[in-house]
């Protein structure tokens, strides 16, 4: 297959704009989508939430009814070819599954995890025989399925991974030996995608089924949250798996484990993000029901601050989701029957900055809403009868899931990296382009949200400015100095973040006017608002950690005059009209 050039190259976010007309954005669903989200609704409605009890003391049984009622109605297929019993739908309706099934706590896990990275392996590096016999049941229900990487010494480092697998002397059958711990669905999985080092060198995927001899199950784990979810070690002792079950090639595993993994922490930010919406919904009704000092607590001004906040957030990492989601189906679209294998993993590879920030804006935006949704609940937040209390729980875990968020983090800025050392982006040249425009007078755009459209570009110019300054002072060496990338990071989380708000408002206002939009144009403003202090005071660090003197005060004066003058009065009226529609509409609302 001849590989396409793509319209937007992965990561370029951090070092060039995008136009308004160039993502998907929510209003672009198509009637097709709207359907696969109401499906997924009122399976959550009609299925899940009635027995919400059965799977938080973990009747197993009954979540894998339910997970074969989802197959029925195509839930778990979405992301398998029709070839194989699945729908082969696009990646902008993997996301919305993921959103509305979001909320679904404990069972969201166990879909998520079964749809995603227990199954997409063989969907895009299966070999037909392998597809055949597979993907039909994953997409049914009929089997359900576990991935298993992480171990006891290998979490992060999952390359570092002990657990072996030996050719037996008939050359018949693989024996694996070692123990992956944390394995969700681990209890009612039937097949479980495997990493071993073949002569205990080459690490290589396999599938695994339940009942090849020698695979077995410790303990459930007794978990903060997510409770209704299955996770136990899943032990091999000349575990026999037959040679036809080697996943890809032997000695490339790491290109299904890390690859895969992509669109796991894409998938997991669909769901935080749902989640989000239904605790904000939820902290929507009681405060305006609950009264203090004589009215509803609703109606206080900090209430409202908070409930904005929550609507802020939520409306950044719904624009950043589907941004990524378009970006994705640029890159895989078609490619659900190809053979080429190098190819799907470069095209798995290209967005791979885009899914990093998905999952840690996503997970770290459930935590803010989550924690801030208990808050407005008082007291009542604390005890289980209140829904947030589960919300609180089960929302920790979203920042471990799928590489931590500090190796995501790291991820962000290692890619950046990398592009620089291979000559593709020129650093030293970006550093001396941002202050050359940051020095330069700007020309002032005319619109309701010119200034907005600059503040993306002035965080772009600071970013630039920063990660240039550390390159220069490190060089090669910057990929040790984790401080001032994690602030790097941050600066290029909030900068996605914002530009795809503010993008996704620019092309809502050219297709619908001023005079409908206003929501969306007060949410960025805002959003840019507290982004241009954040992004400042991470600048603040970065330099501090590397310049002194004159030198640092230059640097720090220019990122605080690039950023202040764009600085403007209204945001707490703009706050308070945000939460007012909330109230309005109940629940989240743009």
């Amino acid at each position: 297959m001849e590989l396409k050039t793509l319209a937007y190259q992965g990561a370029g976010f951090l070092h060039q704009s995008s136009e308004a007309g160039s993502i998907f954005t929510p209003e672009d669903f198509t009637e097709e989508h709207r359907m696969i989200a109401k499906t997924a609704k009122r399976f959550l409605e009609s299925e899940v939430r009635p027995n919400h009890e059965g799977i938080e003391e973990q009747n197993f049984d009954l979540v894998k009814v339910l997970l074969g009622k989802a197959g029925d109605l195509g839930l778990l297929g979405h992301s398998i070819p029709e070839a194989y019993g699945g729908l082969g739908l696009d990646k902008v309706s993997k996301g919305l599954v993921g959103e509305f099934l979001g909320s679904a706590g404990s069972y969201s896990v166990a879909q998520s995890n079964h749809t995603c990275i227990a199954t997409l392996p063989i969907t895009y590096f299966g070999t037909p025989a392998q597809k055949e016999k597979y993907l039909p049941k994953l997409a049914s229900g009929e089997w359900i399925g576990a991935y298993c990487l992480t171990e006891p010494e290998a979490g992060s480092d999952a390359l570092s991974a002990k657990t072996t697998a030996r050719l037996n002397a008939a050359g018949t059958h693989y024996l694996l030996n070692g123990t992956k711990m944390f394995i969700t669905n681990a209890a009612f999985s039937d097949t479980f995608i495997v990493y071993a080092k073949v002569d205990g060198n080459a690490f290589t995927a396999f599938i695994v089924e339940k009942e090849h001899p020698g695979l077995s199950l410790g303990v459930e784990e007794q978990k903060m949250g997510i409770k209704g979810s299955s996770t136990r070690t899943v032990t091999f002792d000349d575990c026999e798996v037959p040679v036809e079950n080697v996943l890809g090639e032997i000695g490339r595993g790491h290109v299904i484990a890390l690859n895969v993994l992509n669109l796991g922490r894409f998938n997991l930010g669909s769901a935080c993000m749902g989640a989000a919406k239904y605790a904000l919904e939820l902290t929507v009704g009681y405060v305006k029901e609950r009264r203090q000092f004589g009215k509803p607590i609703a109606e206080f001004s900090a209430t409202q601050e908070k409930v904005a906040d929550m609507a802020l957030r939520i409306y950044a990492a719904e624009s950043l989701q589907y941004r990524t989601a378009g970006y994705l189906e640029d890159a895989l679209g078609g490619l659900y029957e190809s053979d080429d294998h190098r190819l799907i993993a470069k095209r798995l590879m290209e967005y791979a900055t885009e899914c990093a920030v998905c999952k840690v804006y996503g997970s770290e935006t459930l935590d803010f809403v989550a924690d801030e949704s208990l808050q407005l609940h008082g007291g009542y937040g604390f005890i289980k009868e209140y829904k947030v209390e589960q919300i609180y729980r089960d929302s920790r875990i979203n920042r471990i899931f799928e590489g931590t968020n500090e190796v995501n983090r790291l991820l962000i800025l290692g890619n950046l990296l990398k592009q620089a050392a291979k000559g593709e982006l020129g650093l030293d040249e970006a550093f001396k382009g941002a202050i050359a425009e940051m020095k330069s007078p700007k020309v002032e755009a005319i619109g309701p949200i010119s200034r907005e459209i600059e503040a993306v570009q002035a965080m772009r110019r600071v970013f630039l400015f920063a990660a240039g300054m550390a390159y220069q002072t490190h060089g090669a060496k910057l990929g040790d100095e984790q401080e001032a990338l994690m602030k790097l990071a941050d600066m290029g989380i909030a900068l996605f973040a914002v530009e795809s708000a503010v993008l996704r408002t620019a092309k809502a206002l050219g297709q619908n006017g001023e005079a409908q939009e206003t929501v969306k144009i007060e949410m960025a403003k805002a959003l840019v608002d507290d982004a241009l202090l954040e992004v400042e005071m991470a600048a603040r660090k970065v330099i501090q950690g590397m310049a002194s003197g004159k030198q640092l005060s230059a640097s720090v004066s220019m990122v605080a005059a690039e950023l202040g003058r764009l600085q403007r009065s209204g945001g707490i009226a703009s706050k308070r009209h945000i939460a007012e529609t909330m109230f309005a509409a109940g629940q989240y609302t743009n």
